[in-house]
């Protein structure tokens, strides 16, 4: 059964607020350490806010995403909405991941259900000492197709070649994945963000590793994000991409570290169940800290 969207004022010990303001929570996600991983603001009651002004507040902040919480209709918990600072998205990793220890701390939850625009997501969250600390994701399963710019594509990160065949994963967001042959090589790229932005609003994925342990970094400046400090809708297709490929087996979880070059350092962990033939699951988790609290006087 869906909980009134007015219970997040639980999360909020000032009940009183200047008229035309909404409050928001600003929370750093894939970190377990305040002022690294990657940055999120969700505003927890956007029952007064435009979707014109939701974009809006995303481009003023700035942040790689910022979400806004609605009353749920489908029976989750809340619905959210998520916003780039150039686009609205239907799933984003850790937009959900951030949203869901919002909404379980206010709701004293252990899981939540998240509606998004590429439906429902479950979250199952962990605490210590009473505080939501970290959570996995049941992320959508994604489908894949082969990329067709992939001359273009490369030239404009300054690579020769990528050692797996270049594709695209759309789980929501579409993501796709060059892989290196060094963490050093994707420590070292400067990509030419303006080719890459008029390659349109794909999710470029730049890996490396072997195991356990991934290297990566993206980048997105056409949806407004010229690198991402952690992206949690890439985790998860990332983890199918090296299973598909025989790097590591169908439901070994791996480890991503991601944001080091932009002083935002990040860890993401996945893996996907399943087969070549069928992905039956796919798992994306991480931690996640609250740092402040704010409101934008909109009135």
């Amino acid at each position: 059964m869906s909980a009134p969207i007015d219970t997040l004022a639980a999360f909020d010990p000032d009940p009183g607020r200047a008229a035309g303001a909404v409050r928001y929570v600003l929370l750093d996600v894939f970190t377990d350490r305040k002022l690294e991983g990657n940055q999120l603001a969700v505003f927890t009651d956007a029952r007064s806010i435009s979707a014109e002004d939701m974009q809006r507040l995303a481009r003023e902040l700035r942040l790689s995403e910022s979400v806004f919480v609605l009353p749920a209709r489908a029976g989750g918990d809340v619905a959210i909405r998520i916003f780039t600072p150039a686009a609205e998205l239907p799933f984003a990793g850790h937009p959900v991941l951030g949203t869901a220890v919002v909404v379980g701390t206010a709701l004293a939850r252990e899981q939540v259900t998240l509606e998004t625009g590429a439906g429902a997501v479950s979250v199952r969250l962990r605490r210590e000492g009473g505080v939501v600390v970290s959570g996995w994701m049941s992320q959508p399963v994604p489908s894949w197709a082969p990329y067709e710019r992939e001359v273009e594509l490369l030239a404009a990160l300054g690579v020769a070649r990528s050692g797996l065949p270049i594709e695209v994963y759309d789980n929501g967001p579409h993501h796709l994945y060059v892989e290196l042959e060094s963490a050093e090589a994707v420590a070292a790229l400067r990509p030419d963000l303006g080719v890459l932005a008029e390659l349109g609003q794909t999710c470029v994925n730049c890996f490396a590793g072997s195991g356990r342990h991934w290297k990566t970094r993206m980048f997105a400046p056409a949806l407004g994000v010229p690198e991402d400090p952690a992206t949690g809708s890439a985790a998860g297709p990332l983890a199918v991409h090296l299973a598909r490929h025989g790097r590591i087996g169908f439901g070994d979880e791996i480890e991503v570290s991601q944001g080091a070059e932009i002083e935002r350092p990040s860890l993401l962990y996945a893996f996907a169940e399943g087969s070549g033939e069928r992905i039956e699951s796919v798992r994306v988790g991480g931690s996640a800290v609250m740092v402040a609290r704010g409101e934008f006087l909109l009135g």
